[in-house]
């Protein structure tokens, strides 16, 4: 069957609409703030707008069917598409001059990776960092969910779009028909980011640095309007249980916080995957806090205010703040957990690999494929056991396909396989050990902050173009959950059969 590139071009005219619509309210906050950027703003808005309307008038005659091969390439050349148009921002207003660190910066963006190379963030425009901030929050919830939200203006269906964009277990529907669920999600995720912006506002943030951060909260992004990022507010704890309040529902299944708003308390109770990513961090912060409390020298901890070991809260604090960044992928930072033990390096290395839930906008493995794989390994002991008994995997009481278990085991496989590749590529740039590997690990997992030279207190601009655009990459296929990216590269896929 021959590719339909009409509807695939319709779609990607679609995303550049938005993404051009986006960059108007950028344009808006730089005429509010007089930041003296507001025309280039404009002009790039205006450029991709355009773009995006030749594309969609040049198809309207499209034949309306899309397959499996049509959607895995519109939502992977959609990420690229909507990235290379995100550039315009920074390289029309001179923000970022070069193309590959613009580049770097935007997909960082929309993979809600946060990880940067801005020296200094305080000296942008105030509209360029609105629109940093947008591209996360753009990229949080999935570009490809907010077009399958208007798809029936479109006539198409967007079953082959969810699925691409949503490969992994855990895809539990809100209404029958895809579009709706789409809806509820966003307004959902509209609803969360002005809470948080209200409430930081409240806290004494500006509204500006409110709205910034709740845009990269929610979007478990990272990105921040200041140098020392939350810990530019480390004597204002009121901000950072915000934060941390905003990140846990972030790294939530958004479908929970459906159930909570529906008054269905025991669905969200007795859910397998959030029990487990409750538990996760409880444990990793009981933890950590033990360890920053009796054995942390928090006073090199070069972006934290002296901690003395008499202050439980503050410890309880930051390595309740540092384990949420970390495993919901959000990578905010408020102490350089690097400085604080060699155990609790490692430790915060590992957690770079959990992930938050299954349809939440967090990155990484995801808590329900480690789940899935606990009891499918505790149950290879019983079957050693009763060769002969029918022993399934069970999530939430039901059981669990072989298929999808098997898949869990393969995602599991290419990931770690994916991180290996990655630091030795890094490798090859005179990276060394440690930094290569939390290279790969944060840029896989979307999680920002990595370790050696890359770690929180650092950002990604000594990093050397071809090392950007491999983790450029790395971001990228770790974002669309490796199978919707790396099935592009192979021959059989392009075949018409």
């Amino acid at each position: 069957m021959h590719l339909n590139y009409k509807i695939i071009f319709h779609f990607f005219g679609l995303l550049l609409l938005f993404n051009g619509g986006f960059m108007l309210l950028a344009t808006l906050i730089s005429l509010i703030y007089k930041d003296g950027v507001t025309l280039h703003l404009f002009l790039a808005s205006l450029a991709t707008l355009l773009l995006g309307a030749i594309a969609m008038f040049g198809t309207k005659n499209h034949r309306k069917e899309m397959n499996k091969r049509e959607g895995y390439i519109v939502v992977a050349f959609g990420w690229i598409v909507m990235t290379l148009t995100g550039t315009l921002p920074y390289l029309a207003t001179d923000a970022i001059p070069s193309f590959t660190s613009a580049f770097f910066e935007t997909i960082s963006g929309y993979t809600t990776t946060g990880a940067s190379i801005i020296n200094d963030i305080e000296i942008l425009p105030e509209g360029v960092l609105f629109w940093r901030s947008m591209t996360h929050w753009i990229g949080g919830m999935g570009i490809i969910v907010l077009a399958i939200a208007i798809l029936p203006l479109l006539g198409v269906g967007g079953m082959q779009l969810f699925a691409a964009e949503a490969p992994g277990p855990g895809g539990d529907k809100l209404h029958p028909r895809i579009t709706d669920t789409a809806k509820r999600l966003w307004l959902i995720y509209f609803g969360y980011t002005v809470a948080e912006t209200i409430l930081l506002q409240f806290a004494g943030m500006s509204f500006f640095d409110a709205i910034n951060h709740a845009l990269s909260t929610l979007s478990t992004g990272g990105f921040s309007t200041k140098n020392a990022s939350i810990a530019h507010w480390n004597d204002n704890p009121a901000i950072q249980y915000i934060i941390i309040f905003f990140m846990f529902l972030a790294g939530t299944n958004f479908v929970l916080s459906y159930y909570l708003f529906k008054g269905n308390v025991v669905k969200i109770i007795k859910d397998d995957e959030f029990k487990l990513y409750f538990r996760f961090i409880a444990i990793f912060t009981i933890v950590a806090a033990l360890l920053v409390y009796f054995r942390a020298d928090v006073s090199q901890s070069s972006i934290m205010h002296p901690m003395t070991l008499g202050e439980g809260e503050s410890a309880i604090r930051h390595s309740l703040f540092q384990v949420l960044a970390i495993v919901t992928t959000t990578g905010f930072v408020t102490a350089d957990y690097t400085m604080w033990t060699p155990f609790l390096t490692v430790f915060f290395f590992g957690l770079m690999f959990l992930g938050g839930s299954a349809g939440s906008t967090s990155g990484g493995v995801k808590v329900v494929r480690h789940l899935i794989l606990i009891k499918n390994g505790f149950l290879e002991f019983r079957r050693a056991l009763h060769p002969n008994a029918i022993l399934p995997v069970r999530y939430n009481t039901k059981s669990i396909s072989k298929d999808i278990v098997f898949n869990i085991l393969g995602f599991f496989i290419l990931y770690m396989l994916s991180f290996i590749i990655g630091a030795l590529v890094f490798s090859m740039f005179q990276i060394d050990f440690e930094s290569a590997i939390g290279l790969s690990a944060s840029s896989l997992g979307n999680v920002g902050p990595a370790l050696g030279d890359f770690g929180p207190v650092n950002n990604y601009a000594a990093l050397p173009p071809l090392g950007k655009w491999w983790a450029s990459f790395l971001m990228l296929i770790g974002r669309l959950e490796l199978f919707t990216v790396l099935i592009l590269l192979t021959p059989f896929f392009w075949r018409n059969r």
